[in-house]
């Protein structure tokens, strides 16, 4: 297909003339048949709600059409409209447009559903299990279609998917306001989403899925290699840069569990992933992200042995139940030094968790047949899975929750997860290790695409990052000198670590200095060409301010407010109206819907003074927002930090809090 073809074809969006009927690609990953659960009104409101998107004309073929996608998926996809053209980050010259956000934003969308980069593509999701871009393809055409006329001086809004329209706005309003999965508050638990995703109206958008800023795989490895890392220093008594020899397991090749094999040997670590879905292994494999793979758990552990006496650097997968590894390593006690899951469990019942006993199909088959004794069957491997960890950690492994929801759902199946104080007995990784030495110091994981798809461009970019962090470097108070090493060492071995999977993007863990510096350096890079063509910043919503949740985000906050929402939403409109290019909100992401509420933001750098503008304003306040938030909780490395930027920017002024001496309050009550 010629640029001009795929140009006209976005440009129709919604087609007058019904395309053919696609026949489903059983080579692709596909979502689960999702859970019966609307009635027979219901199901015709959820079928009438589709037909809104199409004439009349058509509506008694598609009415018939999307009853049965519903009867056999548990939702309408709208397979029939999925467009013939490949969707990939193209070059953002070859989308139509009328101003280069609005092409941003299509090259941004396109990228999170490349078949190399989503879950399951067909479906719109692009990771998670049920992260998804939008609800069904009409509102895909629509949405583009909606970009390729914007003018900068319209905004797209966007609910859950649905493409609400294009408003009258002005050049320094965001092009697109994104919500997902925005509920009253009780309306809010699991079964809900359920429902009204069914019925077509809201959608869970993960955090980057729902929000056009997915990259891959890499956007979540630089984090786990900062975890993994870190989690050697402080509870393996490793010292340096990396941990040779030690072992590290954990669970999920998916989608941003996927980082965990690479990020494992990245630190020079062993490790061990367990997957039980062979065509995500396939594809982590064939990406190179993982060395070798297992059947046999005998094998394995042998080579396991000889890589650590070796102390040689190696991804394993494990083609088989998560379960099944913990038990077998637990019965013949091998030394693990680093454990955790990164099973989807935010979404246990629908994909997220498959459970010991059963193949692949079978679970899935079970998933929609008999969604209680699926139920049942989770919790029982769940309680299985922490008597094993539980095992292991006595002998001296150390393991955390990676804030997907695995204690949370471990203890709601039974399982022992609590400890004396009635808290659960293993903490998170942002309690232990991102929080504060990270978050609560400004640094998170901001990233950056460079919208021309030429590789040359993301070196470019990589070696003006690399400048900025080590000038930094050299005049860095001592409290932040290791963060900056360990992201000098990031950057510059990440065209080795062959980190791009999809866009031609990077992700580096920045302070506010470190973010508005870089984004300086590539706009004046754009200016005098040295960039070929816009680039565009963002982060994951898992940063310093993007998201409250209680149990992963905000876990090392202790005044009570880590069940407030405050924080996200304030992001969420302060960035708004500081210059973002577009902005979104969602419910769920990370630990499940109705747990946490997070937003994020896009930024198009075009080498102006307005851009220029731009960057200064919003990052600024992106990442201060969340510091004086930690700050005013009592945190003592969010205080440094902000009262170090009080010092730097004489316009901020920030709430501190008065610490007390707790003695004071014994006998009190």
């Amino acid at each position: 297909m010629t640029t001009s073809e795929f140009k006209k074809l976005i440009r129709q969006g919604i087609p007058a003339v019904l395309p053919r009927i696609k026949p489903r690609d059983l080579t692709l990953n596909h979502a689960p048949k999702r859970k019966d659960i609307l009635s027979g009104d219901e199901k015709k409101l959820a079928i009438l709600n589709a037909l809104r998107y199409f004439e009349k004309k058509h509506h008694a073929l598609l009415s018939r059409e999307f009853a049965e996608e519903l009867k056999t998926y548990g939702r309408i996809y709208m397979y029939r409209f999925r467009p013939d053209y490949q969707i990939y980050a193209r070059p953002i010259t070859q989308y139509p447009s009328r101003c280069k956000q609005a092409a941003a934003i299509m090259h941004m969308l396109s990228n999170n559903l490349d078949y190399a980069v989503a879950q399951h593509p067909h479906e719109l999701i692009t990771y998670g299990g049920n992260g998804a871009v939008f609800q069904n393809w009409a509102q895909y055409l629509l949405t583009m279609k909606y970009l390729s006329e914007m003018s900068d001086e319209q905004t797209l809004v966007l609910y859950s998917g649905h493409p609400l329209g294009l408003f009258p706005s002005n050049k320094d309003a965001p092009r697109a306001v994104i919500t997902n999965g925005m509920m009253i508050p009780n309306y809010s638990k699991p079964d809900d989403l359920e429902r009204y995703n069914a019925l077509g109206v809201t959608q869970y958008g993960q955090m980057t899925a729902g929000s056009f800023m997915y990259i891959g795989p890499q956007g979540i490895v630089h984090g786990t290699t900062l975890t993994i890392l870190n989690a050697g220093r402080k509870f393996s008594r490793s010292a340096g840069a990396g941990l040779p020899g030690q072992v590290f397991v954990s669970a999920g090749l998916g989608g941003m569990s996927g980082a965990q094999p690479k990020a494992a040997k990245i630190t020079g670590a062993i490790g061990v992933i367990a997957e039980i879905n062979p065509k995500a292994i396939h594809t982590r494999h064939s990406q190179g992200w993982v060395d070798e793979v297992y059947t046999d758990l005998d094998k394995l552990i042998a080579r396991v042995e000889k890589a650590r006496k070796a102390k040689e650097a190696l991804s394993i997968a494990y083609q088989g139940n998560i379960v099944d590894l913990w038990e077998k390593l637990a019965q013949q006690n091998i030394k693990i030094e680093l454990g955790t899951d990164q099973t989807s469990l935010h979404n246990p019942w629908a994909g997220g968790y498959y459970p010991a006993g059963f193949t692949y199909e079978e679970s899935n088959r079970m998933m929609a047949a008999e969604p209680e004794r699926f139920r049942k069957e989770v919790q029982k491997s769940l309680i299985r899975q922490v008597k094993a960890i539980n095992t292991l950690t006595a002998q001296g492994m150390y393991f955390f929750d990676y804030g997907n929801a695995f204690l949370l759902e471990a203890g709601r199946a039974g399982a022992d997860v609590m400890g004396k104080n009635g808290k659960f007995r293993y903490a998170s990784y942002v309690q232990d290790i991102l929080g504060p030495l990270c978050f609560d110091y400004g640094f998170g994981p901001f990233r950056w695409v460079c919208t021309s798809a030429d590789p040359k461009d993301l070196e470019t970019t990589d070696t003006l990052a690399l400048q900025v962090f080590e000038k930094m470097y050299k005049t860095a108070p001592k409290e932040i000198k290791q963060q900056l090493a360990d992201n000098i060492l990031w950057i510059r071995e990440a065209n080795k670590n062959k980190l791009v999977v999809g866009s031609q993007a990077r992700i580096l863990y920045a302070d506010a200095e470190g973010r508005i510096k870089i984004a300086q350096a590539f706009n004046k890079a754009i200016r005098s060409k040295k960039l070929s063509a816009p680039v565009v910043l963002g982060r994951d919503h898992h940063d310093v301010s993007g998201t409250d949740s209680p149990y992963r985000e905000t876990s090392n906050i202790y005044d009570g407010s880590q069940f407030t929402a405050d924080m996200a939403v304030q992001n969420f409109a302060g960035d708004a109206f500081r210059g973002a290019t577009w902005v979104s909100l969602h419910n769920g992401g990370g630990v499940g819907w109705g747990e946490v509420i997070n937003g994020g933001f896009g930024l198009v750098l075009d080498g102006s003074a307005d851009a220029e503008r731009r960057l200064k304003s919003m990052l600024f306040w992106d990442v201060n927002n969340g510091i004086a938030r930690r700050g005013w909780a009592r945190n003592p490395e969010a205080l440094f930090a902000i009262k170090r930027e009080m010092k730097r920017s004489k316009k901020l002024q920030v709430t501190l809090p008065n610490l007390v001496n707790e003695n004071l309050l014994n006998g009190l009550f």
